[in-house]
């Protein structure tokens, strides 16, 4: 496979497969000042502002951002609850032979798009591409303990993409045959990504990771926002432990591990790249102790309730 930067951008415009035209589609609800920065920023790419479209999906806002068609942006409503379906209506709607999946609350650096496409076009048939989610810190040289716990830990992408065969949809891009092939995302009451990527892999696709396409995605304002994504994301599982006929034991053994995991992980706030300093490092062990705790508690809990996924149904609302 070619390194996806020696394909430029003069190469994509006069090569056999060209420019590809590019949808890029936004699920939206409740963050009209994020998805303002995200529209601006898509604005600034590198890649030929004829060569893609913006398609924004709104999924039942307070307010719905008509603004963001004075943006140059097309404006959908999708009524059926969670990102999945919203993207799944911006697909449907859109032109291009590309599909880009970017969240409302995340920016894409300059050259995201050029090299989103570059990638895709090196990895050959069969290929999904996954970007880079990085974490915005107001100050990188003096981190608050969220910051430091989501810039170690969260949006872990490459690991998503090389272990576990799937991308973030906040970070997407595939090939619209492909995504025609593989289906739709599913509904709010699943991971919908991790389902839509299994899906791909059963299929036979691929998931290449592309480090140089760069989103930031805002970190949490508190740990009780990351407990609610991690009670979303635990209830999820539990349902579908449940559905494979796996033991209440063997889960119960799994919450153990979880929290005895700070201990390992704790060479990863070590030797992490995206920070630096002992005052950040001892905040994002803090974060990382207290998080893994919270998380075999809520696993234990589930399981105690023997319930499916009782907070799997919410999405920002």
């Amino acid at each position: 496979m070619r390194d996806p930067m020696a394909i430029s951008t003069s190469e994509m415009t006069s090569g056999p497969q060209r420019m590809p035209f590019v949808s890029v589609i936004i699920p939206h609800l409740n963050q009209p000042g994020f998805l303002d920065r995200c529209l601006t920023a898509l604005a600034g790419q590198s890649y030929g502002g004829d060569r893609f479209e913006v398609i924004v999906v709104d999924n039942g806002s307070h307010e719905l951002p008509q603004w963001a068609s004075e943006r140059g942006a097309t404006l959908l409503r999708e009524a059926v609850p969670g990102p999945g379906p919203a993207r799944n209506r911006g697909v449907a709607a859109s032109r291009g032979e590309v599909l880009a999946f970017i969240d409302a609350d995340c920016l894409a650096a300059p050259d995201w798009l050029r090299a989103m496409v570059a990638a895709l076009l090196a990895a050959g048939e069969g290929a999904i591409v996954g970007g880079d989610v990085r974490v915005g810190c107001a100050d990188p040289a003096r981190l608050t303990l969220i910051e430091a716990y989501e810039t170690v830990f969260a949006f872990r992408q490459r690991e998503y993409i090389e272990k576990k065969g799937f991308s973030g949809a906040g970070n997407l891009m595939v090939w619209r045959r492909d995504y025609d092939r593989i289906g739709p995302f599913a509904g709010i009451e699943v991971a919908e990504d991790r389902v839509w990527g299994r899906q791909a892999g059963a299929l036979g696709y691929r998931v290449v990771y592309a480090a140089d396409a760069v989103v930031t995605h805002p970190a949490r304002a508190s740990l009780d926002e990351i407990a609610e994504k991690w009670r979303r994301q635990t209830d999820h599982d539990h349902a579908e432990w449940r559905a494979a006929g796996r033991s209440t034991a063997a889960w119960c053994a799994r919450a153990l591990a979880v929290a005895l995991s700070p201990l390992p992980d704790l060479r990863r706030i070590l030797r992490s790249e995206r920070m630096s300093g002992a005052r950040n490092r001892a905040l994002a062990a803090i974060a990382l102790v207290r998080i893994r705790l919270w998380r075999a508690a809520r696993m234990l809990r589930v399981a105690a309730a023997s319930t499916d996924a009782s907070g799997a149904h919410a999405w920002n609302r």
